[in-house]
């Protein structure tokens, strides 16, 4: 969004009127007077008001505090990530257990973290936008999984259709990580691969899926 007090700033300056300054950008006064204003922050015409006015779009935007044409612009963190091969993935912090852990989606913490792509797509191709990460608890899962280590979830997989298969679960109000078989009679039964757990059997309707494991990263 474009800073009108800059704008007013730049044409105080270079002694520039708003008329002036519409000649030389091609518009009407009636446009650059909004821009001073303020009423139109998303002008089409930045990059020309900022050539006109000796001075670059991102000061005039407020990204950097440098008025000169050639200050440096630091890069944003979207464009070093995509530099060092890295994607965006948010950390949920669901409070999945491996027992079971109180699932309240209305309070869970969610954290932005970079990770590389490399990692990601050796699991998956899905959209990163469909990946959560989270740090499940428990031992329920050893050795596949262990307790703190980060799970990748593909929530773009919702309907349980690999038997056996490891899945992230709503199970009555709280989160937990269970291999699931989906058994003749519609139920689920839910395993641990942790041979000191029981397996437990849900009716259809206790359980609701969050997405399937599809990698986990071990912590050491």
């Amino acid at each position: 969004m474009i800073k009108s007090d800059r704008v007013a700033e730049r044409m105080r300056e270079l002694g520039m009127s708003q008329s002036a300054l519409a000649r030389e950008v091609g518009v009407t006064q009636q446009t650059i007077g909004k821009v001073v204003t303020g009423q139109s922050a998303n002008s089409s015409h930045l990059h020309k008001i900022a050539r006109v006015l000796q001075t670059s779009p991102a000061y005039l935007t407020g990204e950097i505090d440098d008025p000169r044409e050639d200050a440096f612009i630091p890069p944003t963190p979207a464009e070093i990530a995509a530099q060092m091969g890295l994607v965006k993935v948010e950390e949920i912090d669901l409070s999945i257990g491996m027992g079971l852990g109180f699932l309240d989606e209305n309070v869970m913490e969610r954290v932005d973290r970079w990770i590389p792509e490399d990692w990601v797509r050796n699991f998956t191709h899905s959209a990163v936008a469909h990946l959560s990460i989270v740090k499940p608890q428990g031992d329920s899962m050893y050795p596949t999984i262990n307790d703190r280590d980060i799970v990748m979830i593909d929530r773009s997989q919702q309907i349980i259709d690999r038997q056996e298969g490891i899945w992230a679960l709503n199970y009555g109000g709280l989160g937990t990580i269970k291999r699931v078989r989906v058994l003749p009679d519609g139920k689920y039964k839910l395993m641990a691969d942790n041979p000191q757990v029981p397996p437990e059997v849900a009716a259809d309707g206790e359980v609701s899926v969050i997405g399937r494991v599809a990698g986990v990263f071990r912590r050491t």
